[in-house]
């Protein structure tokens, strides 16, 4: 269904690197609520490109533009998601928390 709203995955022969248009897609993905998996297999690329894109370590301010192509798309949808920033979740224990079983 959602492969209706982006621009066609390359054929998974033709590897090729992640343009800012594919950033900005993949942000509108995301917002869609594509699986990360999907997206891999879309763009064929490692899934540590994705997360690149969201921290926005590569292409810088691909989130503001795909916010502006989203509202452009789909007006109306902006309340029913978190626009912000990727924000990392540490698999480690936060070291306050082990202070409550002892």
């Amino acid at each position: 269904m959602a492969t209706v709203f982006l621009n066609e995955p390359p054929p998974p022969v033709a590897r090729r690197p992640l343009t800012e248009n594919d950033a900005v897609d993949i942000w509108i993905a995301r917002w869609l609520r594509i699986r990360p998996v999907d997206l891999q297999r879309r763009y064929a690329c490692d899934p540590r490109r994705l997360y690149e894109i969201w921290e926005e370590s590569r292409f810088p301010g691909s989130r503001k533009k795909a916010l502006e192509e989203f509202q452009r798309r789909f007006p109306g949808l902006e309340p029913r998601f978190d626009p912000g920033p990727h924000r990392r979740v540490s698999a480690q224990p936060n070291p306050d928390q082990l202070s409550l079983f002892s």
